[in-house]
């Protein structure tokens, strides 16, 4: 399928502004480049409340729900991991998508706002993130959630730190949402090359992430400790049920297709669904393409699901 003509447009867009790529400019720079990819996201849908506090010692943007939570008076809670190759983006970034995420399945969405690279080297985001969820199991009843119905979620980078939590928690979490996620830091899957330039996310950008994420921290890129794609089959065999988003354009399509596989092949309930004409970050482009909405609401019906 060709790229969705919204798509091709935003795209063309980019090319001609004659701005730098991502992977020549600096960190601040490029965590100061965001802004008109946010804009795309719109504000998200209405949400109770949105507060700021430390969960696990780690800063998080707490959102609930309007309404009742039903029997037993708590809301079941997802951890929302953003994406920005462990380098750029934040709690604010995907505030969009963590409001869409809270009223779409009825859920406090605590958003992480974890230590990036490269001045926090890996494993840094996920002891981060570690911490948080750690938290969770036991306290999320201080924010009037369920200890017992904590699910974990992120996009791209955010997708692969939450990968890594559903393989450390298991099944004391009830699902994993992977968004695009980073499975395998090696960069050998065959999209990497096929849509590696020219689609948004390029090759290069992930090389230049993975760079700033890795170098000097002494973890290789087939390290399970961030790549979750080198965890043991016993290891994933024990996490919850997933749904992982693709895109078609996508570098990482390949690699997040096989982690759904290999999920499903070792037993583990999974669905998952390719976004056909869609690029690398569509999920937050609800302003600009229907394909953005669909793939939030299933998400939010598949979570909805794994509360029950």
């Amino acid at each position: 399928m060709p790229l969705h003509p919204a798509i091709q447009e935003l795209l063309t867009a980019m090319a001609e502004s004659g701005a730098p790529p991502l992977h020549e400019l600096s960190p601040a720079d490029a965590r100061a480049g965001t802004d008109a990819l946010v804009a795309l996201g719109g504000d998200g849908a209405e949400v109770a409340t949105q507060t700021e506090r430390e969960i696990g010692g780690v800063r998080a943007v707490v959102y609930t729900p309007q309404g009742d939570p039903g029997p037993g008076g708590r809301w079941p809670v997802l951890v929302w991991i953003h994406g920005g190759g462990w380098v750029i983006c934040s709690p604010e970034t995907h505030a969009a998508v963590a409001r869409d995420l809270c009223a779409g399945a009825g859920c406090i969405v605590v958003s992480l706002d974890y230590r990036l690279a490269p001045e926090h080297k890996a494993p840094a985001a996920a002891e981060d993130c570690r911490a948080a969820v750690a938290w969770l199991l036991e306290h999320a009843a201080e924010l009037g959630g369920d200890p017992e119905r904590v699910a974990v979620g992120g996009d791209s980078a955010g997708g692969n730190l939450a990968a890594l939590m559903a393989i450390e928690f298991g099944r004391r979490l009830v699902f994993q949402l992977l968004v695009y996620p980073v499975t395998d830091l090696t960069g050998s899957s065959p999209s990497i090359v096929e849509n590696g330039t020219g689609y948004f996310l390029e090759k290069a950008s992930m090389d230049w992430f993975t760079a700033h994420y890795l170098d000097g921290s002494g973890i290789a890129p087939d390290d399970p400790r961030v790549s979750p794609a080198f965890a043991s089959d016993e290891q994933l065999a024990a996490t919850p049920p997933a749904f992982v988003v693709t895109a078609e354009f996508d570098p990482l399509r390949d690699e997040g297709e096989a982690y759904a596989e290999r999920l499903r092949s070792l037993g583990v309930e999974t669905t998952s669904r390719r976004f056909d004409g869609m690029i690398h970050a569509f999920y937050g482009f609800q302003l600009l393409v229907p394909e953005s909405v669909d793939a939030i609401r299933q998400s939010a019906e598949l979570l909805s699901k794994a509360f029950a």
